[in-house]
């Protein structure tokens, strides 16, 4: 794949009715993204033709690599790891970017998280990774995406789930979190393996699971009469999570967590999904409007 670095940390895409600005994570202070933070790579701006007030919190970002964590205090030397190592910011094309990360200074993982914006401005989002050292010890590495929304009139989000242990099928759950840390990760329905997480495990919404799985891997919140949904490919088996607070008073957290299982070092690993932000009719309406992308995913 033939790319170029880019001389500054951040790159704009536009596609209409999409505008999505992408950084890397050093701060930026620019007309475009006055005060934004140091650490938070990824999307720091979304807007849309109908809302041209950002999405996520401006200081802060959207499907931005927040966390590499094997489940225990004494492996969490660094609490925000993806924040904290150099990321190169590379363009491939007028419509997609990616972020590479060398091995990380504590695991050692190697990344590239790619960001592209479709011909309807639905990102498409792939994510890769190589583990180049051991250590992990319950025997998986866990990876977490966090974005931060801007003042919703609402923090909850909406997938379609059921309770644990439940043999009905799957409908329509809101889920809400009480504050940070509770009720915090909603898995797939029949997720394999286990889980293993400490209980000093300063990462709260990591390990503490709500009543609800998920049926569809698909889920969406709702900020000022517009949609951000979120979709997964069926086999990548992503947690949905969430925080009242993650962002700040009034601010929510609509994440995502993927743990990579039996891992081995130095093979590839990596998983596909997708995010789009349009106007909220109904959940009737997002289903049609994303089933292509769905699909897509899904084959």
């Amino acid at each position: 794949m033939r790319y170029q670095v880019t001389e500054q940390h951040y790159v704009v895409l536009k596609q209409d009715p999409i505008t999505a600005i992408v950084v890397d994570n050093f701060a930026v202070d620019v007309p475009e993204l006055p005060g934004h933070r140091a650490g938070y790579n990824g999307i720091a701006s979304l807007t849309h033709r109908d809302r041209k007030a950002n999405l996520f919190v401006p200081a802060l970002a959207g499907l931005n690599f927040e966390h590499i964590h094997d489940g225990t205090a004494e492996g969490l030397k660094e609490k925000f790891e993806p924040r904290a190592f150099p990321m190169q910011l590379r363009t491939i094309d007028e419509s997609t970017v990616e972020l590479y990360q060398p091995p990380t200074g504590n695991w050692g993982l190697e990344s590239c998280g790619r960001y592209r914006l479709l011909e309807d401005g639905t990102i498409e989002y792939t994510f890769e990774c190589i583990p180049r050292q051991s250590g992990y010890r319950h025997g998986y590495i866990g990876l977490f995406w966090a974005s931060y929304i801007q003042a919703p009139e609402d923090t909850a989000i909406h997938f379609l789930g059921k309770e644990r242990g439940s043999s009905s099928a799957g409908a329509l759950v809101t889920a809400t979190s009480p504050r940070h840390g509770i009720d915090s990760t909603h898995p797939p329905d029949g997720y394999p393996h286990q889980i293993e997480v400490d209980p000093d495990f300063p990462l709260s919404l990591v390990g503490h699971r709500s009543r609800f799985v998920y049926t569809e891997p698909w889920y969406y919140g709702v900020s000022h009469s517009m949609a951000f949904v979120q979709m997964f490919q069926p086999g990548d088996q992503v947690w949905l999570a969430q925080s009242p607070s993650g962002g700040g008073g009034g601010n929510p957290a609509w994440d995502f967590q993927w743990f990579i299982p039996d891992y081995k070092i130095g093979e590839a690993y990596g998983f596909q999904m997708r995010a789009a932000y349009l106007p909220f009719e109904s959940h009737a309406q997002l289903e049609r409007a994303t089933r292509a992308h769905r699909r897509d995913l899904a084959d």
